[in-house]
C-alpha cells in the first residue's frame, strides 16, 4: 500500500483503460447531478488511478483523491468490521442478544408477544425487525447518546417485524450496534473505530467531524434548490454515527476497499499478516450473502440487465451480476452527499465514487466504471468468475393501523394542503429534506396533471413493510402512485412522502415518453421512434422494447409509478399478455433522451 500522502493520479502504460474511466466521469458530471465528485480505481489493493470533476465547494477546487466527503452509509462496513473484530477477540458473540451489552435495547417495543430479543447478528444483517428509516434516520446523526438511550429504554422505539424473519434496511439497527460497541469497549464509538481500524490502516484522512479537516480539503454538501445549489450544514457525530457518520476520501477508501478485495481467495494468512487488523476470514465472512433481499414489485420484476439477485452480508451488499458474478458494494446517501464503493472479489478490481449532493447517484458511475474495466482483457486475466449464492425470502406482513391512518390523512392533505396539518403528520426531516412549500407545490402539480382524484378502487394498496404504503390516485387525467414511509417510533409519523408526478402535456419529457409508448403500442412490434434523439444506445433500448412487446403485446400507458414530472418519469404499461415498466429520463438542457429502461412486471 502507498503512504497516505501518496495520491496516485498518473496513468500507467499498459494498464486498464483509464481514458474510458475519465470519460465516464466526465459524462456523469456533465449531467449536473452534483457540484463535484472524486473517483478512484483500485487494483491489487492499490489506488492506481483517480480523478475529479466540478467543485468541492462553490468557487473551490476540483475534488481529487485527497478531498474529504461524508460517506454516509458506507460507514456501516466500519461498524460491522469492528463488531467482527470484537467477536474475533472473544468479547462478544454474534448470536448474543444486543441487550446483554446495552440493557436499554430491552425497552424496544416488539412486533409480537413472542418476539425473541434481537441479536447482534440480526442487527448486522438488517433482520432486526425495524422498518426502513432513511429520511428520519439520516437526521438523527447528531442525536446525543443519553437521548438515544432514553428512546430505547422508554419504549419510544418500535419494531415492525419479529427479529430474524425479514430483511429490511435499517439505520436504527446500526445505531444500536454502535451502542453495543460503546458498552463493550468502555469508550466512545468514534474512538474505538480510530484506535482499532483507522489507525492500523493509516487512514489519516478519515474521521467523524467536518471540523477535523482543513476547510480547503473538505467537500461541502449541497442539495438542489430550484435551479441552483443550497449548502447543507453537516450534523455532528452522535448516537447514529455508526450508521453514517464517517468522513473520508478516495485515497483512504482505496485502503479500505483493497482490504476486502484482498481477502480473496482464501489462503494461509492469519489475522494481521496482510497489515489489516481484521482477519481475512472475517473479512470474507462479511462479504458472504447472509440474507436474500426481495423488496416489493421492483425486486419481483424480471429485468433484462443488471443484477440477478441482491443479498446482504455484514455491512455490505452482495450483488450477483449476470455477466461478472459477485460484486460487493455499499452506497452512501445523506443530506448533502452521495457515494459508493464496489469491487469484484474474483479479480480484486474496485471503484470508488464520492459526490457532494443529497443522495447523488454515485452508484451509477461506480457501476459503469467497474463494469467497463471488467470487460477488458486485462481484467479477465486477473481471475475467474466469483461465487454465487441465493436464499429464501419471507412474505410481507400486515400494515400498522397508523400506516392506514396516515395514508388517509395524506389523501386529505393532497386534496387541500395545509402546512399546519402537514407539520403534525410529518417528522421534522420531511421539511428539511424538501421544504413544505415545495411539497405543497408538488401536490398542486399532481392535481393539475391528473385532475380531481380519488384512490383507485381497482388497484389495492401495496405494503412491503408494516410501516410503508404505496397506493394509487386516479383522476380524469390519469393514475399516479403515492408512497409513504413511517418512522420507527412509538407514535409513528410520516418520515417520507413520494409523489409520482406525470410530465406536462407537450413537454420534452412527455414527448419522449409518448414516443416510446407509441412504438410499444403498435401491432407489429416496435421500431425506433422517428425524431427521438438520444444519448443512450438506440439498439439496446430497442432490444428491450421488443422483448417487452413480446412479453406483454401492444401496450397502453396505465399509471405513473415515479418521477419528478420534469426530467424523469417511470410508467406502467399494460398489454393483453402482461405488464411492463418504462423509465425515461431526459437531459434538462437539451431534451435528449439519456435513459430508457424496461422491466417486466409480475401479474397482479
Amino acid at each position: 500500500m502507498s503512504e497516505p500522502g501518496d495520491l496516485p493520479t498518473e496513468r500507467r502504460a499498459g494498464d486498464a483503460p483509464w481514458e474510458a474511466v475519465d470519460q465516464s466521469a466526465a459524462r456523469f458530471a456533465a449531467r449536473g447531478g452534483q457540484p463535484g465528485l472524486a473517483y478512484g480505481i483500485v487494483v491489487g489493493g492499490e489506488l492506481v488511478h483517480s480523478g475529479g470533476a466540478g467543485e468541492a465547494f462553490a468557487g473551490g477546487p476540483v475534488p481529487d483523491a485527497g478531498t474529504v466527503f461524508r460517506i454516509a452509509s458506507m460507514t456501516k462496513s466500519f461498524t460491522a468490521s469492528l463488531i467482527m473484530l470484537l467477536r474475533d477477540v472473544g468479547v462478544l458473540a454474534l448470536d448474543d442478544p444486543a441487550e446483554r451489552y446495552a440493557p436499554e435495547v430491552a425497552g424496544v417495543r416488539s412486533a409480537a408477544p413472542d418476539s425473541p430479543p434481537v441479536t447482534i447478528r440480526q442487527l448486522l444483517t438488517m433482520t432486526g425487525g425495524f422498518p426502513t428509516d432513511d429520511p428520519w434516520g439520516d437526521r438523527q446523526q447528531g442525536l446525543p447518546l443519553d437521548e438515544f438511550d432514553r428512546l430505547l429504554r422508554d419504549g419510544e422505539i418500535r419494531a415492525a417485524w419479529v427479529p430474524g424473519t425479514r430483511f429490511e434496511y435499517s439505520n436504527l439497527g446500526y445505531a444500536i450496534l454502535g451502542r453495543v460497541i460503546t458498552a463493550v469497549t468502555g469508550g466512545r464509538y468514534e474512538s474505538a473505530i480510530r484506535d482499532r481500524l483507522l489507525g492500523p490502516l493509516q487512514m489519516d484522512r478519515t474521521g467523524f467531524e467536518a471540523a477535523e479537516f482543513n476547510a480547503a480539503e473538505l467537500a461541502r454538501g449541497y442539495r438542489r434548490d430550484g435551479a441552483g445549489w443550497q449548502e447543507v450544514e453537516p450534523d455532528p457525530s452522535g448516537a447514529f454515527a455508526p450508521m453514517g457518520g464517517v468522513f473520508s476520501c478516495v485515497a483512504d477508501l482505496a485502503r479500505w476497499v483493497g482490504g476486502f478485495a484482498g481477502a480473496f481467495p482464501a489462503g494461509p494468512l492469519g489475522a494481521g499478516q496482510d497489515g489489516h487488523p481484521l482477519s481475512r476470514a472475517s473479512r470474507r465472512e462479511m462479504q458472504l450473502a447472509q440474507v436474500a433481499i426481495l423488496d416489493g414489485a421492483d425486486a419481483a420484476a424480471v429485468r433484462f440487465s443488471g443484477p440477478a439477485s441482491w443479498s446482504y452480508g455484514f455491512g455490505l451488499f452482495a450483488v450477483e451480476d449476470r455477466e461478472f458474478g459477485t460484486i460487493i458494494q455499499h452506497s452512501g446517501g445523506y443530506p448533502g452527499y452521495g457515494s459508493q464503493m464496489r469491487w469484484h472479489p474474483a479479480t480484486g478490481l474496485g471503484a470508488i465514487v464520492l459526490a457532494n449532493s443529497t443522495y447523488a447517484r454515485a452508484g451509477a458511475l461506480a457501476g459503469e466504471m467497474l463494469g467497463g474495466l471488467l470487460q477488458t482483457e486485462s481484467a479477465r486475466a486477473l481471475g475467474s468468475a466469483g461465487y454465487r449464492q441465493s436464499g429464501p425470502v419471507p412474505a410481507p406482513g400486515h400494515p400498522w393501523p397508523e400506516t392506514l391512518a396516515a395514508r388517509d390523512a395524506v389523501n386529505d392533505l393532497l386534496q387541500d394542503w395545509q402546512d399546519e396539518t402537514a407539520a403534525r403528520l410529518f417528522t421534522a426531516n420531511v421539511d428539511q429534506d424538501r421544504p413544505l412549500s415545495q411539497r405543497r407545490a408538488d401536490a398542486a402539480l399532481l392535481r393539475e396533471r391528473i385532475g380531481t382524484f380519488a384512490p383507485d378502487p381497482l388497484r389495492p394498496a401495496e405494503f412491503d413493510s408494516p410501516a410503508h404504503c404505496r397506493w394509487w390516485l386516479t383522476g380524469e387525467g390519469g393514475t399516479a402512485s403515492v408512497t409513504i414511509r413511517l418512522a420507527p417510533l412509538r407514535e409513528p409519523l410520516v418520515q417520507q412522502l413520494i409523489l409520482a408526478i406525470p410530465p406536462a402535456g407537450g413537454s420534452a419529457l412527455d414527448n419522449a415518453l409518448l414516443s416510446l409508448v407509441g412504438v410499444l403500442g403498435t401491432a407489429g412490434g416496435p421500431d425506433w421512434p422517428a425524431g427521438l434523439l438520444a444519448t443512450v444506445s438506440q439498439d439496446q433500448v430497442l432490444r428491450q422494447l421488443r422483448i417487452a412487446w413480446a412479453w406483454a403485446g401492444p401496450c397502453e400507458l396505465s399509471a405513473c409509478l415515479a418521477g419528478d414530472g420534469a426530467s424523469a418519469v417511470t410508467v406502467e404499461l399494460t398489454g393483453p399478455a402482461g405488464r411492463v415498466s418504462l423509465a425515461v429520463e431526459i437531459a434538462g438542457a437539451t431534451g435528449l433522451l439519456q435513459r430508457a429502461e424496461v422491466a417486466l412486471l409480475p401479474a397482479r
